[in-house]
């Protein structure tokens, strides 16, 4: 699992400086390289169609009180596919080449929502990390940041050990898959800032 080394920056659209939060993270720039697309509460990732067992993520972001929806906030996430490689076609340009092309990106509608239709990843091959998708949140006048990875309740590789390490940024990121109507579904609710490093 990588998540620290170089740090994003950037500016608001008020063109003050971002407050910088949350430390080092390497492939944070990776926020808003979405290009053209217009972004909604709503994403699908490559795959989706293709691959079992589906996943549909939902949740609400919150403000630090845990209580008040915050809209337009960016979440990036990213994975490997079912046999655990960030899968690449060989034309990637920018974080695509380290992040592969399994990745996706939505904006938080005016009640905090956001969903992702995806599939459960695989471990990486070498067994020593849990199931995992990686995700990264850009708020109005911060710097992006990471969150502790969505990781899946039922999966054995999610020791005792690994969940007390478990740094909570932004809230627990162990989930429980439900099954209906064919596809997985968990909810996460995201809290701006909590374990956040030199959030103010």
């Amino acid at each position: 699992m990588i998540n620290v080394f170089s740090s994003c920056t950037g500016q608001s659209l008020d063109s003050k400086p971002d407050q910088i939060v949350g430390g080092t993270c390497e492939g944070c720039e990776a926020i808003v390289e979405f290009g053209e697309k217009k972004l909604s509460a709503i994403d699908t990732l490559p795959g989706f169609e293709e691959n079992e067992p589906k996943l549909k993520i939902s949740g609400k972001v919150f403000q630090e009180d845990g209580e008040t929806p915050v809209s337009d906030v960016i979440i990036y996430i990213y994975q490997t596919n079912r046999i655990g490689i960030y899968e690449t076609k060989g034309d990637e340009t920018g974080w695509a080449k380290r992040h592969g092309i399994i990745r996706g990106w939505v904006k938080t509608g005016k009640e905090g929502n956001y969903s992702f239709y995806t599939f459960r990843p695989g471990a990486y091959p070498t067994r020593d990390e849990p199931e995992h998708i990686h995700i990264t949140v850009k708020e109005q006048g911060k710097t992006a940041y990471y969150l502790d990875e969505f990781v899946f309740v039922d999966d054995p590789l999610l020791s005792q050990e690994k969940r007390k390490n478990l740094p909570n940024r932004g809230g627990s990121g162990i989930t429980n898959p439900i099954l209906g109507n064919g596809i997985w579904t968990i909810r996460r609710d995201l809290i701006l800032g909590k374990n956040i490093p030199d959030y103010e």
